[in-house]
């Protein structure tokens, strides 16, 4: 199971079941729990989020160029960040080929996609 906070809950069922696509389990004022692909992702109600400065989510996907210009189409803004040599996409290869993209949440929380 993993957990990410949020200060707006309807904000974040738009992004996570509308736009990212994860089926939303159940809910109430405490969470939104969705499938996430076979583990559990409790998308929480907190007062505060603290923001970490690193990627708290990701997923792993079949086509990353193709994935990233749907998520654009509905919104979605990749980041870039100075000196990563990501295209004009935000996609970054590590050097023995794997490719990320990353974009932030709707609380500024850093998620992303892979492709292996």
């Amino acid at each position: 199971m993993a957990f990410v906070g949020t200060r707006d809950q309807a904000k974040a069922k738009a992004l996570y079941r509308d736009t990212l696509g994860l089926p939303l389990i159940s809910e109430d004022h405490f969470a939104l729990p969705f499938d996430g692909h076979g583990n559990m992702l409790r998308v929480t109600n907190v007062a505060k989020v603290v923001i970490a400065p690193n990627t708290v989510l990701g997923w792993e996907v079949e086509n990353i160029a193709a994935t990233v210009k749907a998520l654009q189409e509905a919104g979605v803004k990749f980041e870039h960040y100075a000196g990563m040599g990501q295209d004009e996409l935000g996609i970054w290869q590590a050097p023995r080929g794997t490719k990320v993209a990353w974009f932030k949440d709707q609380d500024g929380n850093t998620l992303s996609h892979t492709q292996l």
